[in-house]
């Protein structure tokens, strides 16, 4: 299935990446907008950052630890 065909109800295309945990931050962030062309925003936080409870369809958050590694799975928020 292309990237941009997704079909669950709301969002569209591929939704989590549990595979891009322990990967560098920028590169998933990368990887998520080459995957889902429906992701405008992908965003790289240090994890515990705060962030608005708002949802986008658009929007990935990445979280990182201090050496820049994906430490939870990026899911569209």
């Amino acid at each position: 299935m292309s990237s941009c065909q997704g079909t669950m109800p709301g969002c569209k295309g591929k939704k989590s990446w549990p595979e891009l945990v322990g990967k560098d931050g920028n590169e998933a962030a990368e990887i998520i907008k080459s995957e889902n062309c429906f992701v405008k925003l992908t965003v790289v936080l240090l994890e515990g950052t705060p962030v608005t409870k708002d949802f986008r369809c658009d929007r990935v958050r990445v979280f990182v630890d201090a050496c820049g590694k994906v430490v939870e799975t990026p899911v569209i928020t």
